[in-house]
C-alpha cells in the first residue's frame, strides 16, 4: 500500500497476524502525531545569554497573547499506519508498554493484548487524549507521570529542599514545580525541556533576567514571560503543544497559562534546581 504525506510517497507494510498474537511497534518504525495537531512549530530557543536591559513600565504592561484553542491538546504518537488507518484499538504494543500496564494495575507482561487495550483507551479518552486507541505511546505516560506527581511532587526527594524558593526541573518525567521548604508554591505543571543535541544543562542556577514580552532575535520567535537561569535557558511560554518528542533548544518550555503564573511566583535572584534526563 502506498500513501503521500506532504507530497512524499510512503510504502505501508501489511503485516501477517498470527491468531492470538500481539502485534509490536517495530523498532525504528516512525511514530506519529495520531491527529492534527494546531500551531505545533519546533520552538527555538537562544543558546547564547541574551542581552539584558531593565524593560519599561509600558512595555511591562503588555501581556503576552493568549494561543489559540487546541495549541495544548495531548496528542499521543502512534505508528503511521494505524494513524492512515484510523484504527478504533490497536494491537500494536506501544514504547511505554510494562510502564502504562504497571499504571494501570493489570498483567505486566510487556505486551499489548486486548483488555490493555480496552484499559488504555479508557484512560486516553478520560484524559483527552488524541487519537484513542490504546497505544502506549510517550504522551500517555507522560500524562500518567505528571498525574502521579501532582500531590506529592517531591516524593523521592530529589529537589532539595531550602528555606527559600527553589524552582524543581525534572528532565526524567518532565515536569516542573516551585517550593519553598516542604511546601509547593507552584505546579507541578508539565514541560519540554531540551532535545538531546541542545539539552537543558543539570544543576543549580539563579534567575538572573526576566523579560515579560522577550523575543528571540537569533531565532525570530516570542518567547513570553522568559525567566532566564543559565545563559540563553529560560523558563518560557510556547504557543505549540508541549507534548512532542522532539525537545526545545535547551530552554524549558511551558503553556501561556503556567509561564504566566510561573512569572507571578518567581523574581530576580531565585534559585533554580534542574536534574534527571529527557526521554520523550
Amino acid at each position: 500500500m502506498t500513501i503521500r504525506r506532504n507530497g512524499v510517497a510512503l510504502a505501508l507494510a501489511v503485516a501477517v497476524m498470527v491468531p492470538g498474537a500481539a502485534a509490536v511497534a517495530v523498532p525504528g518504525e516512525e511514530l506519529v502525531p495520531g491527529v492534527k495537531q494546531v500551531g505545533v512549530v519546533d520552538t527555538p530557543d537562544q543558546v547564547l545569554a541574551p542581552k539584558t536591559y531593565t524593560p519599561s513600565a509600558e512595555e511591562d504592561a503588555v501581556e503576552p497573547k493568549d494561543a489559540v484553542p487546541g495549541s495544548y491538546e495531548l496528542v499521543e504518537y502512534v505508528p503511521l499506519g494505524e494513524a492512515v488507518a484510523r484504527v478504533g484499538c490497536t494491537k500494536k504494543t506501544g514504547p511505554y508498554q510494562r510502564q502504562v500496564e504497571r499504571w494501570l494495575k493489570v498483567r505486566v507482561d510487556g505486551k499489548q493484548s486486548a483488555k490493555d487495550c480496552k484499559a488504555i483507551r479508557a484512560f486516553q479518552r478520560k484524559q483527552r487524549i488524541k487519537p484513542a486507541i490504546g497505544f502506549a505511546g510517550p504522551v500517555t505516560w507522560k500524562r500518567m507521570q505528571f498525574l502521579a506527581a501532582k500531590k506529592k511532587p517531591n516524593a523521592g526527594k530529589k529537589c532539595p529542599v531550602r528555606s527559600y524558593r527553589v524552582a524543581c526541573v525534572d528532565l526524567t518525567r518532565q515536569i516542573t514545580w516551585v517550593q519553598k521548604g516542604k511546601k509547593v508554591v507552584f505546579g507541578p505543571v508539565s514541560m519540554r525541556s531540551g532535545r538531546a543535541a541542545h539539552p537543558t544543562r543539570t544543576g543549580w542556577f539563579k534567575v538572573y533576567w526576566r523579560h515579560k514580552n522577550h523575543f528571540s532575535t537569533l531565532y525570530r520567535t516570542p518567547m513570553p514571560y522568559s525567566q532566564f537561569f543559565s545563559g540563553g535557558q529560560a523558563f518560557h511560554a510556547v504557543y505549540g503543544s508541549i507534548h512532542t518528542r522532539v525537545g526545545s533548544m535547551g530552554c524549558v518550555n511551558l503553556t501561556v497559562p503556567d509561564a504566566r503564573k510561573l512569572w507571578g511566583v518567581l523574581k530576580k535572584g531565585d534559585r533554580v534546581y534542574v536534574w534527571g534526563k529527557r526521554r520523550l
